[in-house]
């Protein structure tokens, strides 16, 4: 697929990874059970879980043997409608935690988040190449909780490599606003700074 352009559909099989917020598992070190999230279609498939990579002796750590705790597996929330039906922000930063998105990139979306959802975006989320543990952490790090933002990754890269928009081995640097299935605004940084992906840029075209 190369990349994707104002006018374009949103790919139908684009799948990322994330650790859904739960109030039980919501101290930065606290080891979540990740899941594959549809961004296609949105859909929470708790099917799809994955066993964290916890420490056994951890204290947030509940066994693959113990019961599924509900706050866990029964999370549904309002981004479990389809994407197709939603104004939606994707931006992708080249990695959590790293100096220029975590003091540049996401702050601005983060302080622009009643803006855009003024301006009638419905979810906002933010891809990585990191796994779904680290972009939780960075989230809970940033104080996001709930659905505010989605801190999602993109597993092995998938995704971006599909438009053709990596840093080498990282996620590069862009932002997509999908309206109701069709992409309105698509730009990648053509540098290191943060410009044309910023929250500003996008809230000028919404």
């Amino acid at each position: 697929m190369p990349e994707l352009k104002v006018g374009d559909s949103f790919p139908s099989d684009v799948v990322f990874n994330y650790v859904p917020y739960t109030e039980e598992k919501g101290d930065i070190t606290a080891c979540g059970i990740p899941t594959n999230y549809d961004a296609s279609k949105g859909v929470f498939s708790p099917s799809h879980s994955l066993i964290p990579f916890c420490h056994r002796s951890h204290p947030h750590y509940s066994s693959p043997s113990s019961p599924p705790r509900s706050s866990q597996t029964n999370h549904v929330s309002s981004h479990t409608t389809e994407w197709a039906n939603k104004k939606v922000v994707l931006f992708s930063v080249p990695g959590a935690f790293t100096p220029g998105c975590s003091a540049r990139h996401l702050p601005g979306y983060i302080n622009n988040l009643a803006a855009l959802k003024a301006k009638g975006v419905d979810i906002v989320a933010v891809i990585a190449f990191n796994d779904a543990w680290v972009m939780s952490a960075w989230g809970k790090a940033n104080g996001i909780k709930g659905d505010d933002i989605l801190f999602l990754s993109d597993v092995e890269t998938k995704f971006s490599q599909s438009l053709g928009w990596t840093n080498g081995e990282r996620t590069a640097r862009y932002a997509l606003v999908i309206d109701h299935g069709k992409v309105t605004y698509a730009e990648k940084e053509p540098g290191r700074d943060v410009s044309v992906s910023s929250a500003e840029a996008v809230l000028a075209k919404l």
